[in-house]
């Protein structure tokens, strides 16, 4: 049972100095990631590896994303989360710096073949263990200094610097890939960096707040306060990654451009996917204080209907359009998956809860592109169709669970 909300927990607030911070950082990592989603495809092909190999990469950092962002999130609640936060944003900065030095050894004909495949996997993976740190930790600090009533608000408000992210990373890798594929990567660093001296010099630290929690019990993702929302973030994430990962080779081969051309052509596609996200998180999440499934259940039916949109889609703009429909489903549904999280269990195990939250969806960006990655080798129409069915089995869940008592 979740604990009664208290007379301090209802007056917390988080200051514009705190969350501009936790927003700043997100979205450092956030810009950087849409450099790798928009560039990868591209830049995997001109060194030489198939949609395969490019997909596993994907997958198995996803896998060590997951599976350490749980970990990373009950860390966080025994030590305070501004260590933890610094702890992702340094293992992000250096790990895409060795990325980006890897494909240069690989387009320079230094590394090639077996040995610069397993190179890429070992360094994305060892990024992926670090970076994860990050944003479990941001999300619960937000918690930890906002009230009940006002989570959705907060946890949509810190979700924008993805969204941002989403919007800006693919305008820029399009623009700086005109400098060579691999400067974005080196400028991604550079922001990474900045944004851990802002941080380690100005965010307050809370480790004190946490330092008591050492016998709290595990939460696992079964546990009946959160698997419903948790099954809700892994299967709308499975969809979209899917669709997400074969998005640049859907564009390439429809539009048969080169690799500089997928990557700006991409990138207008999932700029509009992030456009609507962002807009939803500002306006509806920000201001909608009903029981979180309800936005859950109207997320995930506009996230179907853009995997069926994109499934469909004969030219660009139609696959725009399902993009955009797909990013306002995501604006809708992920602020409101962490508010009921959130809001579920107790005060000590909001790194839990976060670490869980974050953890589902790297998790579907595992079954994401192994699945439609597969499918889209028989036909690039079976892997938005794959997605749009998974999307639909999570619609029916959404739809049938019933709300939690008061808080749900």
């Amino acid at each position: 049972m979740s604990t009664t909300p208290t007379d301090t927990e209802d007056s917390m607030t988080l200051s514009r100095l705190q969350l501009g911070l936790l927003i700043g950082g997100l979205l450092t990592t956030a810009v950087g990631q849409s450099f790798i989603f928009a560039i990868l495809p591209p830049l995997g092909r001109e060194v030489g590896f198939d949609e395969v190999q490019i997909n596993i990469i994907i997958s198995s950092s996803a896998l060590v994303f997951s599976i350490s962002s749980a970990w990373w999130g009950r860390i966080s609640d025994r030590t305070g989360r501004k260590p933890v936060i610094l702890i992702g944003l340094a293992g992000y900065a250096a790990g895409n710096l060795l990325f980006a030095l890897m494909f240069k050894s690989g387009l320079e004909g230094w590394l090639l073949g077996t040995p610069l495949f397993l190179t890429a996997l070992i360094l994305r993976c060892g990024q992926s263990l670090l970076m994860s740190a990050t944003q479990p930790a941001a999300a619960a600090y937000t918690a930890d200094h906002s009230a009940r009533k006002l989570r959705t608000r907060s946890l949509a408000r810190l979700g924008t610097a993805t969204s941002l992210g989403m919007i800006f990373g693919p305008i820029l890798a399009g623009a700086l890939a005109g400098f060579g594929l691999l400067f974005p990567l080196y400028c991604a660093t550079g922001f990474a960096v900045i944004a851990w001296i802002i941080i380690a010099r100005l965010l307050p630290n809370d480790r004190e707040s946490h330092g008591g929690n050492r016998q709290q019990r595990k939460l696992k993702v079964t546990d009946p306060r959160v698997r419903l929302f948790l099954f809700c973030s892994f299967g709308g994430f499975t969809g979209f990654a899917g669709i997400q990962q074969t998005l640049g080779f859907r564009v390439q081969d429809m539009l048969a451009l080169d690799g500089t051309g997928t990557a700006q052509y991409t990138g207008i596609a999932l700029m509009a996917a992030a456009l609507c996200t962002f807009a939803m998180q500002l306006t509806i999440s920000q201001r909608y204080q009903g029981p979180p499934l309800i936005l859950i259940r109207w997320g995930v039916g506009a996230l179907c209907i853009g995997a069926l949109t994109v499934a469909l889609a004969t030219n660009f703009p139609l696959l725009v359009v399902g993009m955009a429909l797909m990013g306002t489903g995501l604006g809708l549904a992920v602020p409101a998956i962490a508010a009921g999280a959130s809001l579920a269990v107790t005060p000590e195990e909001q790194g839990a809860a976060a670490g869980l939250a974050t953890a589902v969806p790297a998790a579907g960006f595992v079954a994401g592109p192994i699945t439609c990655g597969m499918l889209y080798t028989v036909n690039p129409t079976l892997s938005a169709l794959g997605a749009s069915l998974i999307l639909l089995g999570v619609l029916i869940a959404a739809l049938l669970g019933k709300k939690l008592p008061r808080y749900q």
